[in-house]
């Protein structure tokens, strides 16, 4: 019998149906499930329920996406994939890694103490003293970028250049995440995507856009790099500060030609990524998740 994965989303896409294609040229059966509609049982047995697995639960679990919603809602979700690994069932990303990435706060604070350059960071839950922040670090001219805790594809971002730019407390849900604006505030955007699998930097992007946001879901446009040198030390030392499994590290280039890790993500996009890479990215995923998770001789279908 076929080793049997869950893939975890709500939209399954273009990067489901490649995981799916990966996974069964690996003799590997795969089915889509949401975390929305699984449920965790606490009676005469323990365990989790999950759509498409009625028959008991999957060899692993490939998370591609956790529902958003309220604060409830997400610990919930997040709650469920701890359950999973409680019950022995691997988990790619599990959900320990997800939370160390998914507050951005977290993440910088990690990323800092493991010697990681990122840029200047500042948090804060108190209306008054984001504004005193800003009145601070833009006194000569300087620029922060305010960033929803919770957030990607350059969603919600906001550049700040004086306290009138702050986001009020609604927008930011009472938190204000200010960063340092790190590149050329007046040319175009320009930032790197590295793709790092068990440690090691796989694949690279540089992406461009003409306003001062290069994220793809922002308009941006993908070009080939290699991910070697410092970018893609960096992006591997970022993975392990975070201890993950697989990430998606974005980087910036400043004047002086540093680098600078902005942000680590968990459950990464790449598409635009893959467009312009060599890499069967999602082919290396599979292979790591088997060898992490499964154990399936790599090219050796299961029967």
């Amino acid at each position: 019998m076929n080793p049997r994965v869950a893939i975890v989303t709500d939209d399954p896409g273009w990067h489901g149906r490649r995981l799916c294609e990966a996974l069964a040229v690996r003799g590997v059966d795969s089915q889509y499930t949401s975390l929305s509609q699984a449920h965790i049982r606490l009676d005469h047995e323990v365990t989790v329920n999950l759509r498409g697995f009625d028959d008991g639960l999957p060899d692993a679990v490939f998370v591609r996406g956790v529902p958003g919603g309220t604060l409830e809602q997400t610990v919930y979700y997040l709650n469920i994939l701890h359950a999973l690994h409680d019950l022995g069932v691997p988990v790619y990303n599990d959900g320990r890694a997800i939370e160390r990435s998914v507050d951005k706060s977290y993440t910088s604070l990690r990323l800092r103490q493991a010697g990681i350059p990122t840029p200047d960071t500042w948090i804060a839950a108190d209306a008054d003293q984001a504004a005193e922040i800003v009145r601070r670090e833009t006194a000569d001219d300087g620029l922060l970028m305010c960033k929803p805790l919770f957030g990607s594809q350059g969603q919600g971002i906001v550049g700040v250049a004086e306290v009138g730019d702050l986001p009020d407390q609604q927008m930011t849900r009472g938190v204000w995440y200010l960063q340092r604006f790190v590149g050329d505030r007046n040319g175009p955007a320009s930032d790197w995507r590295v793709f790092v699998i068990d440690g090691h930097a796989i694949a690279a992007m540089r992406r461009t856009a003409p306003g001062w946001l290069a994220n793809i879901a922002q308009g941006g446009q993908c070009h080939a790099a290699v991910p070697e040198g410092d970018l893609g030390r960096l992006a591997e030392s970022a993975v392990v500060s975070l201890d993950m499994a697989y990430a998606g590290v974005d980087l910036v280039r400043d004047s002086a030609d540093r680098w600078w890790v902005i942000e680590v993500n968990s459950i990464p996009a790449w598409k635009g990524l893959q467009g312009v890479s060599q890499v069967d990215i999602a082919g290396c995923l599979a292979d790591d998740l088997l060898r992490r998770c499964i154990s399936v001789p790599l090219g050796e279908a299961v029967s």
